[in-house]
């Protein structure tokens, strides 16, 4: 796939682009600020931006608000925020919306190497990868009743789960359990978030949104 790279630190530049050529992937720029971020993306028109949140001038949230903005503006551009911190406000905003061809993991996962071109993978590929903290640290925001508190433990694992961005056979796997489970699960926390089936909108989508919102 075609990338630009948006990160304040020379060294996690040089290193993702060695990293993603040998993938065999092609990373048309590499950049350190929002503004160059933007024009890197409307020159070359890359598959997905890898973008981190806090670049010059001012080091707070310039990377997530470029983000938003190639989110807004060119949808066909699928964003991989990587970041040392959860920005939870512009985490939730980043999936209104579509919560699709985007991720959001934490720059310790850079080390797994494996499960960071996954992600790549997967939000290049139209679906979403969230680090599990991120997932975490926007679950705890909830601090009013809602639907949500009437999930079973197990429901809210596998909700938690499908806001990651996994599969169904991929959530069985990671708790251990038959696909048959998760899809029942999924069919009751669908009851109780009240997402009544209908063909002009994914039920999925909205179980998530109400998560990572809530």
């Amino acid at each position: 796939m075609r990338l630009v790279i948006a990160d304040d630190s020379v060294l996690l530049r040089e290193g993702l682009i060695r990293l993603l050529e040998e993938e065999g992937h092609e990373v048309c720029a590499a950049v350190g600020d929002g503004p160059t971020l933007l024009e890197a993306v409307a020159e070359h028109r890359p598959d997905l931006a890898v973008v981190d949140v806090r670049m010059p001038p001012t080091h707070t949230d310039e990377g997530l608000r470029a983000a938003l903005r190639i989110r807004a503006e060119r949808p066909g551009v699928a964003v991989l925020v990587l970041s040392q911190y959860v920005e939870q406000r512009y985490a939730a905003e980043l999936l209104t919306g579509a919560p699709e061809r985007v991720g959001y993991l934490l720059k310790d996962r850079v080390a797994q190497v494996g499960e960071f071109l996954d992600a790549l993978d997967r939000v290049a590929a139209g679906g979403a990868a969230f680090d599990p903290e991120v997932v975490r640290q926007l679950l705890a925001r909830t601090t009013r009743t809602d639907p949500l508190a009437r999930l079973t433990p197990r429901e809210r694992d596998v909700l938690e789960n499908m806001a990651e961005g996994l599969s169904n056979t991929a959530i069985a796997a990671r708790l251990y359990v038959s696909l048959s489970a998760v899809e029942k699960h999924i069919n009751a926390l669908f009851d109780k978030l009240e997402l009544a089936h209908a063909p002009e909108y994914s039920r999925r989508v909205l179980a998530v949104l109400r998560f990572l919102g809530s």
